[in-house]
């Protein structure tokens, strides 16, 4: 039987880099704060803690353990976006493309007329003038488009339009609100600060039948841990006979992992205590969520203790076992210790895959140890394992943090070559590179580059060439890029966050 004996132990025993955990992370804070992201050396903190936010799929990295609580939730179905299932979609591609086509301009429509809405104005009557198909598609493009007009100023009256549409479409025959409909609105409730109202439609949803899933506890957790009331959500979620936490074992470990991806860490540690009084068992997930826990709470010698526990309760390492432990072994600088532990994912059945080792080499790179990349990096493609976007992006981002640019646009080349295609942040890297070596027009030439590929800037890439162009004196090259972001009409509405930006 595969046993994870080697990881209990005996497994610090030969890894001694194990041993103690509170000597391993120097930057880690033992208050349990947030850690160090590893990258604020590269100009002694001073607007740089932003440079590397993000490194895929738009989530933010903090100190990159992203890349280990990302993939444990991904396996599990768990998704922060809600999906349309609507039968009326036709079989054919272009039948699904005219009926998704025909249910925006029918947003539109509804859309101008929840405008007009005022004391004097029929809402409802001006809506059934309409004479439209109310579907599942149309439902939620409306819904989508009032959540993301959801402003301060306009909130209450967000969710009272957002609500006068849900109640008249839930009214037509041949249409019945699904579950991504009610999350919908609760979104809009959400953003809105209407928490009696989200409850309410909470208990609507259990009256019609409707099953109470892991994606209601998240919108729920997310908005109410803001105001205080976590812990009383997610009691009420242990409580519920109509919660249905499928594919998981228990209500717990569907709890734990949605609080796992709202950083809830501490509320993750208070689940993990209830669950153990109501004498649930652990299984090999719960380890893994409550073992992230730990480590971004800086509590490691508990992570420790509970990798010894697994060993003791007779559970293996899986996938996400052995994916969290090349994190810490990568950050602790501890390559010979990673590449036992490589090998010994051999011996035991599990071929390291391609998001291993971009793990261990995002880490070795935030510990600054870019031999052991480069040897890892190479040694994955000895083994027939080839790297992929994100894992380039990490090499060049660290080659880019440690000033070596060439090295960096070799393997910018190289992934273009390997027809690997540069994401927004792997773009992102080489125009702070380009900026750092005062190669600002090279840096320009790329921004208009990536879009010539179809690969659109998102913000953080133009607050990051803008901020570089502002520090380096270059106020008129800023100013056009700034112009350029507006012409195009992106993030309109971040502009006043670009540092010291004035307008013209």
């Amino acid at each position: 039987m595969k046993s994870i004996a080697l990881l209990g132990p005996r497994f610090f025993r030969r890894f001694p880099c194990f041993c103690p955990f509170s000597m391993l992370f120097s930057t880690e804070s033992s208050e349990g704060g947030e850690m160090d992201d590893g990258f604020i050396r590269l100009d002694n903190g001073s607007e740089m803690d932003d440079v590397f936010m993000r490194i895929e799929n738009d989530v933010p990295m903090g100190d990159g353990f992203m890349r280990v609580e990302k993939p444990l939730r991904e396996a599990w179905g768990l998704s922060n976006l809600d999906t349309v299932s609507d039968n009326g979609s036709g079989s054919s591609s272009s039948a699904r493309k005219s009926y998704f086509d025909n249910a925006r301009l029918d947003a539109g429509r509804v859309l101008e007329v929840l405008q007009q809405h005022s004391p004097g104005f029929n809402t409802i009557a001006a809506l059934d003038e309409l004479q439209i198909r109310v579907s599942g598609a149309l439902v939620r493009e409306v819904l989508l488009e009032i959540l993301k007009r959801v402003n301060y100023a306009n909130r209450e009256r967000c969710a009272k339009l957002g609500y006068k549409f849900f109640v008249w479409s839930g009214q037509h025959e041949n249409y019945r609100h699904t579950v991504n409909a009610y999350h919908l609105i609760m979104k809009i409730f959400a953003e809105s600060d209407e928490f009696k109202a989200m409850w309410r439609l909470v208990d609507e949803m259990t009256e019609q039948g409707f099953p109470i899933t892991a994606r209601t506890f998240q919108i729920l957790i997310c908005t109410c841990g803001e105001a205080g009331l976590a812990r009383r959500v997610v009691e009420r979620f242990l409580k519920s006979k109509n919660f249905n936490y499928r594919p998981f074992k228990h209500s717990y470990n569907a709890i734990l992992l949605c609080l796992l991806g709202l950083k809830q860490y501490k509320l993750v540690e208070w689940v993990h205590q209830r669950m153990l009084l109501k004498d649930h068992s652990p299984d090999i997930l719960t380890y893994n969520i409550v073992m992230c826990a730990k480590y971004r709470l800086g509590k490691l010698d508990e992570f420790h203790r509970l990798l010894e526990e697994l060993d003791t309760n007779g559970f293996s390492p899986d996938f996400h076992t052995f994916n969290i432990l090349l994190r810490l072994l990568g950050k602790g600088n501890k390559p010979l210790a990673a590449l036992d532990l490589l090998n010994h994912m051999r011996e035991v059945g599990f071929d390291p895959s391609v998001l291993h080792f971009t793990t261990l080499i995002d880490g070795l790179s935030r510990a600054g140890n870019l031999d052991a990349c480069k040897y890892f990096f190479d040694e994955m493609i000895k083994l027939g394992c080839m790297p992929d976007v994100a894992c380039y992006t990490v090499m060049i981002t660290g080659y880019v943090v440690a000033g070596e640019l060439e090295r960096a646009q070799g393997l910018f080349e190289e992934m273009t070559v390997r027809g690997q295609l540069p994401n927004v942040f792997t773009y992102n890297s080489m125009i702070r590179g380009l900026c750092m070596a005062d190669k600002f027009e090279e840096a320009c030439s790329m921004l208009e580059e990536m879009e010539s590929r179809g690969c659109n800037p998102n913000f953080l890439v133009y607050n990051t060439l803008v901020g570089n162009l502002r520090n380096a004196g270059k106020l008129k090259e800023a100013h056009e890029v700034i112009r350029h972001m507006v012409d195009k009409g992106q993030y309109i509405h971040l502009i006043s966050k670009l540092k010291r930006y004035r307008r013209c």
